[in-house]
């Protein structure tokens, strides 16, 4: 695996030599701006109300890193589904485009390198978008006291979240020669499963299929993004849900290689 950092160099030199990374990086400073500042307001306007009529047990019980951090990161959790695919969908589909895919392929790297030469220079991006996440949640710190341990832990959740979903738009990208098409796919693979969480609860709450409803409804939990990121948020790092993030990270990169193998099969 001698040859992924250099990989891995060369698609963050390409991608920072393009306009996409830097449009990327300010919309996603401008969104966090936008919402973090939402948020604050919010609260202070909730803190105001409850002050107002003197719910001293609700103003107790009031917490920033519900009532702001979690909320917040949890958004941020969805712009992600937006944004990752424009850094992925040129990974592998550019290299088909231009005709420079055959020559990787017939070169001494190996396919499992240049996977995850790509995959890491993706993760890399997506590092730097949940530090420069991190910087508004820790303004925080000055003026208030939130809790390091759950902050950590949404923070942390984002990460994850954002390395699966980089690892979905890896295969997207490798399965099409046009960007466009790679864009899509890999939006709408992660917005399903941002949402069969969701399907699976109305599912539950209406009572439709009896245990073997029950038995689908708890597949569909495990498999969304959604439940376990959100359980991250609330500050619950359990093995599971690392191992589910890890799990849709080696599967996606498993097929990706797939993907790109079968070229030598045609």
């Amino acid at each position: 695996m001698r040859h992924v950092g250099a990989i891995a160099g060369r698609e963050l030199k390409s991608l920072f030599a393009s306009p996409v990374a830097y449009a990327v990086l300010v919309l996603f400073a401008v969104l966090a701006g936008f919402f973090f500042l939402t948020g604050i307001l919010q609260f202070q306007d909730y803190v105001a109300r409850m002050q107002m009529f003197r719910a001293a047990e609700q103003l107790a019980e009031l917490n920033v890193n519900d009532h702001v951090i979690a909320p917040f990161i949890h958004v941020m959790g969805v712009v992600l589904l937006f944004l990752i695919p424009g850094i992925t969908m040129a990974l592998f589909a550019a290299e088909k485009a231009n005709g420079t895919q055959e020559l990787l392929l017939t070169s001494p790297i190996t396919i499992w390198e240049l996977v995850a030469g790509k995959f890491l220079a993706a993760a890399a991006f997506v590092t730097l978008l949940v530090v420069l996440l991190g910087i508004y949640p820790a303004i925080l710190f000055r003026y208030g006291d939130p809790e390091v341990g759950k902050t950590l832990a949404g923070l942390g959740g984002i990460w994850l979240l954002g390395l699966a979903y980089a690892a979905v738009g890896c295969f997207a990208s490798s399965v099409t020669r046009n960007q466009l098409i790679a864009f899509f796919l890999a939006f709408v693979i992660l917005l399903v499963l941002w949402m069969i969480g969701f399907v699976a609860q109305l599912g539950a709450a209406s009572g439709i299929g009896g245990s073997l409803g029950e038995t689908v409804s708890s597949a569909m939990r495990w498999l969304s993004t959604a439940e376990h990121f959100e359980s991250m948020l609330m500050g619950l790092i359990e093995t599971k849900h690392v191992a589910y993030f890890a799990a849709v990270v080696a599967a996606s990169l498993i097929i990706t290689k797939t993907a790109v193998e079968s070229v030598r099969w045609r």
